[in-house]
Parts: structure tokens; sequence; C-alpha cells
């Protein structure tokens, strides 16, 4: 999986997700969104995180649909969404569940931040 597009509109299927091993030898910033195109939270999130994402192109933007037994979203605990996980070279700075517009300021200021 190539981790370089700026941003992915649809939500990527299971199969066409990275592995968990994939996502921690990443380099630079990433910022990993799990959802649904039908989750009615993740519509109502989209236009903010795709407007800090276009303000923001030095982040690779993945979105990776979810559910039940999805083993990247599981290693990531992830139970609501959308859940945003925000990482440098691998690492998570911040992990997100259903933020509001102050958090997601916030976590893109931390994950840009020197």
């Amino acid at each position: 999986m190539h981790l370089g597009q700026a941003m992915t509109v649809d939500y990527l299927a299971e199969t066409q997700a990275p592995t968990r091993a994939e996502i921690d030898k990443t380099a630079g910033l990433v910022l990993l969104e799990f959802g649904t195109d039908w989750c009615g939270f993740c519509r109502a999130a989209a236009p903010q995180v795709e407007s800090l994402v276009r303000r923001h192109p030095e982040i690779k933007h993945l979105k990776v649909e979810d559910g039940p037994g999805r083993p990247l979203g599981r290693s990531f605990r992830v139970k609501l969404w959308p859940n945003l996980v925000f990482l440098r070279d691998g690492v998570v700075v911040r992990q997100l569940a259903r933020p509001g517009v102050a958090e997601l300021h916030a976590a893109f200021d931390a994950l840009t931040a020197a």
C-alpha cells in the first residue's frame, strides 16, 4: 500500500488498507481516519477534517473503513467513529474519537509542531 497520497476521499476497504506494520514504518506525518461512508458522525466531521488536511499538505491522510473484527482498527483500539489517529514517523501523537472543532485544531497543531 502506498501512503503517498495527500488525501483519500473514500474509505479504503479492509483489503486495500495497509497493515499495522506498514503504518508503524511510515515516515513523516500521517492522519489515519477510521469510519464508514454511512456514519453520520463521520459525515458531519468530514468538512472540518478535509479543510484542515488541505491546509496541511505535508500530512498524508488515509481513510480506512472500519468495522467489527477489522485488524487495523482493533490495533488502535477504535470503538467510536470517526476515530482519528495522528502519527509522526509511525508513532501516535494524538488519537481522537468524535472530535470537536477545537480538538481537531489542537491535534493538527500538535502533529505539525516541530
